[in-house]
């Protein structure tokens, strides 16, 4: 304990020695840190300030007003379900998706040209801006091998390539990278001997990988989940260009205009109770509360400015409460000494 102090006390003391220059360098990384706290804080006092002045039980009850004319009126209840319903799509497609790569990428990796290839994809994918995936995602749900699953107002109009399915399937490819990242670098951190040790007893590699390593990694896959779904729930352009971004949610609903027109292989479920009404859901427009803090601010047609701040005050609650996850799970894998389940 005193060692400990005493190497404490001589690293403060051993800046006073250093030269002018080096100290200036440090007296700058300790303003940065400490702008960068302060504005983070500053950020959330003053949403927290203007959000819960607006905020209401009524509010997150109750449904948007119809149009944009409407935007501003009702409650916030259609942006949080949308928000849910895109984040659980995204989440559901990113999440074992990108467990597999990472394996593959740990484990195998062969050939290696395919797995430089693999990582390279990842990294672009990672660096590509959202409104170009989104961009992309319609032209691929306009064709018609996957017209289905997206909005179809008649036989002879294209389908126009929206709905919860299509922006969710493009908002997981945003949160790939953090999930491939996160559990590849849980699957590394697994010592060598624990796979050899799995081998000697008589398991194969892929018996291994499911009863030793992924169970071992659980704190890093879920790092890397909650990372990726705190980036989809905080994406505006996709939610724009490939849901709509409408104030409130629009099932496609079978014999009702505009949605009328219906084909593909999901109508087999359109009149079966209870799954049908979700099917139609899921191929409706929608939006989210990224979506509804745009439309309600001054920038927006809904020009309710309370509301916007009441929508960012949840969005960033649920974005600091995200994070708080995350720094839990990487503690717990840090004070947590490896055990095989």
């Amino acid at each position: 304990m005193a060692a400990a102090r005493l190497g404490r006390t001589s690293g403060r003391g051993e800046s006073a020695s250093w030269p002018l220059v080096d100290r200036i360098a440090l007296g700058l990384c300790w303003a940065a840190g400490l702008a960068l706290c302060l504005t983070a804080a500053a950020i959330i006092l003053y949403m927290m300030f203007q959000g819960l002045q607006q905020l209401s039980i009524s509010l997150l009850f109750e449904r948007p007003g119809e149009g944009s004319a409407g935007a501003g009126q009702g409650g916030l209840l259609d942006p949080i379900v949308g928000t849910v319903i895109v984040a659980a799509i995204g989440t559901a497609i990113a999440l074992p998706l990108g467990l597999a790569i990472a394996v593959w990428l740990s484990e195998y990796a062969r050939p290696f040209w395919l797995a430089r290839s693999v990582e390279s994809g990842v990294e672009m994918v990672a660096g590509t801006p959202s409104v170009v995936l989104a961009i992309f995602g319609l032209l691929v749900f306009t064709t018609e091998p996957f017209a289905f699953l997206s909005l179809k107002v008649n036989p002879e109009v294209e389908p126009l390539g929206r709905s919860f399915v299509t922006s969710g399937t493009m908002m997981s490819l945003i949160a790939l990278p953090l999930v491939v990242g996160a559990s590849r670098e849980a699957l590394q951190a697994i010592p060598r001997t624990v796979r050899e040790a799995s081998y000697a007893l008589g398991k194969t590699k892929a018996a291994t990988i499911r009863r030793v390593l992924v169970p071992a990694s659980r704190r890093g896959i879920a790092t890397g989940g909650v990372l990726g779904l705190g980036r989809i729930v905080g994406d505006t352009a996709i939610i724009v260009i490939l849901l709509g971004a409408t104030t409130r949610l629009t099932p496609t609903l079978k014999g009702e205009s505009p949605y009328g027109f219906l084909s593909g292989p999901m109508d087999f479920l359109s009149g079966v109770p209870l799954i049908g009404p979700l099917v139609e859901t899921l191929r409706g427009n929608g939006g989210t509360l990224t979506s509804s803090v745009f439309e309600n601010s001054p920038a927006g047609e809904g020009n309710a400015a309370g509301k916007a701040y009441a929508a960012a005050f949840i969005l960033l609650l649920l974005v600091v409460l995200l994070n708080y996850a995350v720094d839990l799970i990487a503690r717990g894998r840090k004070e947590r000494t490896w055990t095989p389940t």
